[in-house]
Parts: structure tokens; sequence; C-alpha cells
């Protein structure tokens, strides 16, 4: 079966125009940094101020309501600090003249530092940071948005140096509707920081394009959370977003921290796995996994306690043991944060995997040292379809249940029945007969110019 969708994957994902305020508008003169710049008031007091130059934007202090417009033109080496305290009624806005029109380049960098702030518009490319992460929404910065904005390519020569693209503390915070693509040096692209509180973080409806394999660990697109704070609770939310060949290494998203939601994603020929890697009580739902039989392409990889695997729909994943469609780890007898804890009351239900080259692996990575076996996997009412291998067992875990799962193309084993006619193919698709629906990424979901006519995909 072949099957050809056509998706739009460029910098122009960035598209969704941002808050906009109108009113009555009068133009006045504010002397900034020996300069003139152009303020407009509107009719309940906000200001429009117009920008050439990092040390324009630094100097403001900054109202709510207040807008912020940088001239379109290329910025070299600007170090921006868009700071100040807005409300969820009158946020504080910084936007290009036009959206993509203006270039960060050289050694250009954003801090996003406050409250209720949004920024709209923007371009990294043509150059690398010097020090800091590429943006950085600040420790003590909340309920703020970055959107529409690209970065792109921005990499040093030394492909060791290690910094993130997108770095994401605080609490309440938003990536959305950005492309963000060809990162090919040490460091994940984008990371949600913990500490002792929840942060509540969204990503979602953002491209994340091609990344190459690293080589070494530290090659992730996302990494909720670190080994340290593994035993916190992030509640952060990736949704809707897209990975398109995103190999830097063996976790595409590495989860560590508990509570967090992995759901209606698009993984497309990714050399990797979404990992539960530590922490607890988090969810991977309603994915797809597209990995057209390319060596090393991956599913989910279960670590932790009370992970839930549910909806997902794999096709054509090809790795094995620990890159397989679903993978359940053994762990330490005695681990340390950094290392792998048992899997406990893992739930894997109601996904479908299509020619997978092995479906589940119970125990993976079994050796002296991951010695103790998973507690409690449920694995129930999926569909496989053309398995080349249905179940692995690495080693034989505690209190497994596997019961009413569906099998289509494949010889039968204990909690295996043969499929019925629950299933029908749908633009392309395997899909439940009483719930049919269109694949976000078939749809207008990544903003209103996507056009899936530019680019084609095959799933064969």
């Amino acid at each position: 079966m072949i099957f050809k969708m056509k998706l739009n994957f460029y910098a122009g994902l960035v598209l969704i125009c941002g808050l906009q305020y109108s009113g009555c508008a009068k133009a006045i003169e504010a002397n900034s940094l020996s300069q003139k710049l152009q303020v407009q008031v509107n009719a309940i007091g906000a200001k429009t101020y117009t920008v050439a130059n990092a040390a324009e934007l630094n100097a403001l202090t900054l109202a709510p309501g207040d807008k912020v417009v940088m001239k379109a033109g290329e910025w070299k080496s600007q170090q921006l600090n868009f700071k100040g305290k807005g409300t969820a009624e009158n946020p504080i806005t910084l936007v290009a003249e036009t959206k993509g029109s203006v270039v960060l380049s050289g050694n250009s960098n954003l801090k996003i530092d406050g409250e209720w702030l949004v920024v709209d518009g923007l371009s990294f490319k043509e150059g690398f940071s010097l020090k800091d992460d590429v943006v950085i929404f600040t420790k003590t910065t909340s309920n703020s948005r970055l959107t529409n904005t690209s970065i792109e390519n921005y990499n040093p020569s030394d492909k060791t140096v290690d910094y993130k693209w997108v770095s994401l503390y605080g609490r309440n915070n938003r990536v959305d509707h950005c492309s963000i693509s060809g990162k090919t040096h040490q460091g994940t692209t984008l990371v949600v920081w913990l500490d002792d509180k929840p942060n509540y973080h969204k990503i979602d409806h953002n491209y994340f394009g091609p990344r190459p394999d690293l080589g070494v660990n530290g090659g992730e697109t996302i990494r909720i959370g670190t080994s340290t704070y593994s035993m916190n609770d992030s509640y952060t939310t990736v949704e809707s977003n897209i990975f398109d060949k995103c190999n830097g290494e063996v976790e595409i998203i590495s989860i560590k921290s508990g509570f967090n939601k992995i759901l209606n994603n698009l993984f497309y020929e990714c050399i990797g796995t979404v990992t539960f890697r530590h922490g607890n009580n988090s969810e991977v739902n309603n994915n797809y996994f597209i990995g057209n039989n390319l060596t090393n392409t991956g599913g989910v990889r279960i670590i932790g306690e009370n992970q839930k695997v549910h909806g997902n729909y794999l096709y054509k994943i090809a790795g094995r043991t620990l890159r397989s469609a679903i993978s359940v780890m053994n762990a330490y007898e005695n681990p340390a944060l950094s290392d792998y804890w048992q899997v406990k009351n893992a739930d894997i239900q109601d996904n479908i995997i299509v020619d997978a080259r092995e479906a589940f692996v119970l125990g993976a990575g079994k050796d002296n040292a991951r010695a103790v076996a998973p507690d409690g996997v449920k694995i129930a009412n999926n569909y496989i379809i053309n398995p080349t291998t249905l179940v692995v067992t690495q080693d034989e875990p505690k209190n497994l249940k596997i019961e009413n799962n569906q099998l289509e193309g494949g010889t039968l084993a204990s909690g295996f029945v043969k499929m019925g006619n629950d299933l029908q193919i749908s633009d392309g698709i395997w899909q439940k007969k009483t719930a049919l629906k269109k694949p976000f990424w078939l749809t207008t979901a990544i903003g209103p110019d996507w056009k899936k006519d530019n680019r084609s995909f095959i799933l064969r």
C-alpha cells in the first residue's frame, strides 16, 4: 500500500497572529539613549514603541498593554532583554514590524523576563550564541509566550559547544507555532527546567525539523526535567507538534519528571523513541509514529511507575529492543536518580501497531546491572497488524496481564485473538470504524497558511 500525504515544512509555519491592540492613537515623542523613539498612546493609556536595536528595547520601562515593534531588517549580535509585567487582559507584546522581517543573526539571543509577555514573529538565523541559550524564559517568568518565531541552523562551528535553543524556566509559559530546525551541535533543542514546584508549560503546534545524529548523549529535541528533579512533577503538555527526522540521539523526547502529557504529535522517520526516562505518572497518548522501515526508528520506551501509553499509531517501526514499537525496560536494583528505575503498573492500551519489526519488548535492556524486571504491566485492547515479531521477552515481568489484543498476520499467543472487523483504512491509516478522524497533520491545525500540497510524505 502506498499512501501520499503532502505537508508544508518551512519557517513559514510561524504565521498565526498574536494579540493586537487597537484604539484611538496619537503620536508623541520620547527620548531614549539620545534617540527619538516613535511612541503612540492608545485610548486606555497603553503605549506602542518602535525600536531599532536591543539597547532601545532594553532601556524601556513597560506597562500592561504596551507594545514594542522591532523595525524590519537584520539585527546582528543583539542581546534582547524583554522585561515587564503585563496582565491577562493586557499583556505586553514584542513583535516584528512585519512577520519574518526581523532577522536576529550573529550572536543574538533573547531573554523573556516577567509576566504576561508575548514575543511574536522573530527569526533567528545565520548565527550562533556565544554563551547563553538562544531564547530563555527566566526563572521568574510566568504566563508568557513565544509564538510564530523561527530558529534555524543557529550553530557554532564547534559541534561540542553546548547551549540550548529554547530554555523554559518559570511557570505557565507557552511555545507555539514556531519552526525550530537544523540543530547540529551539543545540547538539547528545547529544555523544560524544573525546581521544587510544578511549572505547567505548554509546547504546541510547532515544527521541529531535521536534526542529525549527534553521536553522543545530549541530542534530544525536547527534555522535560533533569535527573536531579526527576521525582518532582512538571505537568508539561507537548501537543500537536511535528517532529521531522529528529535523529539527535536515542531519545526524541526525554521525560525526566512527573505528570507530563505527550499528546497528538507526529514523529516522522525519527531515529529514536519517546522515552519515560525518569519520573512517574506521565502519558504518551494518540501520537503518530511513522518509521517507514528506516533503521532504528522507534516508538515508546517505558521506565518508571504508572506510565500510560494509549491510542498511538505506530507504522513500520524498524528498531529493536530499546527502539522497538513499545519497549518496557528492566531496571537497577538500587537506582540512583540518574539510573533506570523499575517499571511498575505500566498501562498499554488501544494502540495500533502496523508492520513493526518488534511490536512489544518486555524486560528490554536486561544485563547484569539492569536485573530488575517490570512489575504490573498491562497490555490490553491493542491492534497489531503484520508484525515481524509480536512479543520479545528479555525478562519476564511480574504480574503481567496481556488480554483482549487483536492480531492480523502473525502467530497467535496468549492474550491475542485474530483481528475482527473493528478497523478500516481511512486516509491511508488503520482507524477504528467507530472513531474515524483526520490526523491533525492532514488539516490546517498548524496555522492558517499550512499548505499540505508542497511536500510529499509516503507511507510505504
